[in-house]
């Protein structure tokens, strides 16, 4: 075994975020310190401790490459992650690592450690660089010393990955087979006919795995239509104030409250929602101006310094039913139905959401999908149900529709300061519960993946509702999910992102039908497509009866 473990970590750019994060980082390391020391290995930090930024985080790619030619390429590495992370700080110095490289994150949904290292390992997996991964919230159970044990003597650890196995249409029953040829003819009519996707600036948040190349895109039939953050910024500033007002009332109308304050650096005001519904109508624009099957505005970079959060906009723009835009003609652009919006520019949950609208809207059923941060989870022992219990949670991009009480379940919050400076309204609500159909589209081996299977949106007692968003970000919606037939464990090891794709089907038997459609759809883009966990389950076996709906 070796004795010496250099350990790197991957940080945010922006400073603010670092500082505040730096705690449960450093309590992270000392945890994996001491796991180690079990093994009489010894931490070595491959970068040191900034007094005078107060942290100790990788904070740009420059600062990683430098960093990564002081360190021995051949000796073990791991990257801790106990926060949201930009693998593109050590992207490149993994590239050239020949050791064994361990990613490992802590249990935990503050920062989030989980998330940061999911999005880490999608994009080593994509850059085709070999790793392990770990995850845990003390790193002295069983679980956690057993694959240290393992990766120390052998530099890697073996997950269970068994509930994935290649989508196989001829070993479905006669119903679903149809149906998986129904999608893959809608699939030879998407590439026959061709789609444009809207990029509005590529690369968000050193997301490398976000990114899908040129040429497999265009080998599934879509094209990305790149777009500038700036000429968004600019056609906002065409929207009138009558128009932004117009939508507000819409909102109201429709029973979706704000919680407003007097400071805009701390609190939400009425200023900041109507910039966010000026983002709104001039995105609706592009988007048919450019006839896009769907757009992502990136923001974290670029937006976020000169305008509010995009998260309103996003989750407006995946909702079927949502403030009208009229074009120049008068007419009502995209009338009933969304315009699929992929949050932080995430190309793989773009190209994944226009399957699915397709999909949906051949079943004549509402397409309104989005996309979730895997942001974390827990056990949940109480009130009739007994289940582990994944937190989906993203920063707004939620359709309405997708809530409790749609509308009037919905609560505009303001965005954290710490990551959002001009503010801007989230869409915060507790999804409904129903049967979901999940995704994620990926890159491996210079080819296109897909992961799908089943699952629920339970609802779960207020009082859980509210202990899981103190341990999160309480101003972002959330999904308490179970996933069928998939362990924690093993969906971590298999997930190849940091986000999810998810939608909803009427009941059991659509949620069937549907995911052979759309596997099917993928299949024929030329997809490789993963079947996940439990085809046949529902969610009366999992939702206790007080809180159906």
């Amino acid at each position: 075994m070796p004795r010496r473990i250099c350990l790197v970590a991957s940080g945010d750019l922006r400073l603010s975020a670092n500082r505040v994060c730096w705690p449960a980082q450093a309590a992270l390391e000392a945890a994996l310190e001491r796991a180690f020391a079990r093994f009489d290995c010894a931490i070595v930090r491959g970068h040191p401790y900034d007094p005078e930024a107060q942290h100790g985080f990788l904070d740009s790619q420059i600062r990683g490459i430098e960093a990564f030619r002081q360190i021995d390429p051949d000796m073990p590495i791991v990257v801790a992650e106990a926060v949201w992370q930009y693998t593109s700080h050590v992207l490149p110095g993994l590239t050239k690592h020949r050791g064994p490289i361990l990613t490992a994150a802590n249990w935990s949904g503050e920062w989030p450690g989980l998330v940061g290292m999911l999005n880490l390992n999608g994009s080593l997996t994509k850059a085709g660089i070999r790793y392990s991964t770990l995850w845990s919230e003390t790193f002295e159970d069983e679980f956690a010393l057993r694959g240290l044990e393992q990766w120390l003597a052998a530099g890697r650890i073996d997950h269970d990955t068994s509930h994935a196995r290649p989508f196989d249409a001829s070993a479905l029953p006669d119903d679903l087979r149809r149906a998986a040829a129904h999608g893959a003819g809608l699939g030879r009519q998407l590439k026959a006919r061709q789609a444009v996707m809207g990029v509005f600036d590529e690369g968000c948040m050193g997301m490398y795995n976000a990114i899908i190349p040129d040429h497999l895109l265009h080998a599934a039939g879509i094209f990305k239509e790149r777009l500038s953050q700036s000429a968004l910024y600019a056609a906002m500033r065409e929207v009138s104030d009558e128009t932004a007002s117009r939508h507000y009332e819409w909102l109201a109308e429709r029973g979706m409250t704000f919680e407003f304050g007097p400071d805009p650096a701390a609190d939400l005001t009425r200023d900041q929602v109507l910039e966010g519904l000026k983002m709104y109508d001039a995105a609706v624009r592009f988007a048919a101006t450019f006839g896009c099957s769907a757009i992502g505005i990136q923001y974290q970079q670029g937006l976020k310094d000169v305008c509010v959060a995009s998260d309103l906009a996003e989750g407006l723009l995946n909702c079927s039913d949502r403030p009208p835009v009229v074009g120049p003609d008068g007419a009502v652009l995209f009338d009933g139905q969304p315009v699929p919006h992929f949050n932080e520019v995430d190309e793989c949950a773009g190209l994944d959401a226009i399957l699915t609208n397709r999909a949906w809207t051949d079943a004549g059923l509402d397409p309104s999908t989005t996309l979730h941060d895997v942001r974390w989870g827990a056990d949940f022992d109480g009130r009739g149900i007994k289940e582990f219990v994944w937190v989906f949670e993203i920063s707004g991009a939620v359709p309405p529709s997708h809530l409790i009480g749609g509308y009037k379940g919905a609560v505009g919050e303001r965005q954290p300061p710490m990551y959002f400076p001009k503010g801007g309204a989230t869409i915060k609500g507790v999804s409904k519960p129903g049967e979901i159909v999940w995704s994620r589209v990926y890159v491996e081996g210079d080819a296109l993946h897909m992961d799908i299977g089943r699952g629920a949106a339970l609802r779960l007692p207020e009082e859980e509702s509210a202990r899981r968003w103190a341990q999160t970000t309480p101003q972002w919606p959330m999904m308490h999910a179970v996933l069928y037939g998939v362990t924690r464990d093993q969906f971590m090891a298999k997930h190849q992102a940091n986000h999810i794709q998810v939608v909803y089907a009427p009941d059991a038997m659509a949620a069937r039908r549907l995911l052979s459609v759309k596997a099917g759809m993928a299949g024929a883009l030329g997809l490789r497509v993963n079947l996940c966990g439990a085809l046949d389950d529902e969610i009366g076996a999992h939702q206790a009866e007080e809180f159906r709906v």
